[in-house]
């Protein structure tokens, strides 16, 4: 069978395109389904073709890119990021999600200091009665 120049496997895209660090990593992603080709879930032996939509985790965030290029090599960042265009929707979502995280950061309540013994033991009297409830 032969094989045509242009064809790039999944998981060596996700990495010529700097999404992961690695292939071992960008093939873990895609086994577990944190991949999406099409809004499907594939293999890693999958070609990408040029115009496919790839939904893909990174850490907290959620990507969705359409596949502008192709490459099995990993190049500088300015030659991977016209790999692949993120969508509108895609980036309006992260920048939503980000402001979250930073909102919920600035105001959530942590204590000043540890609990001692005396709270310690009020804390867990207080868990233990919850769990009984149940």
């Amino acid at each position: 069978m032969e094989e045509r120049q242009n064809d790039v496997r999944i998981d060596k895209w996700l990495w010529a395109a700097r999404f992961y660090k690695t292939r071992a990593i960008a093939k873990s992603m895609i086994e577990t389904g944190k991949v999406l080709y099409n809004s499907q879930r594939v293999k890693t032996s999958r070609t990408v073709e040029i115009g496919a939509v790839i939904t893909l985790r990174q850490g907290y965030e959620m990507k969705t890119v359409v596949v502008r290029g192709l490459s099995d090599e990993r190049r500088c960042f300015k030659e991977a990021s016209v790999l692949y265009e993120e969508t509108a929707e895609s980036i309006a979502l992260r920048e939503k999600n980000a402001e979250a995280r930073r909102l919920n950061t600035l105001f959530s309540p942590h204590p000043e200091e540890k609990p001692d013994k005396k709270q310690r033991r009020e804390l867990l009297r207080l868990k233990n009665s919850f769990g009984e409830l149940e």
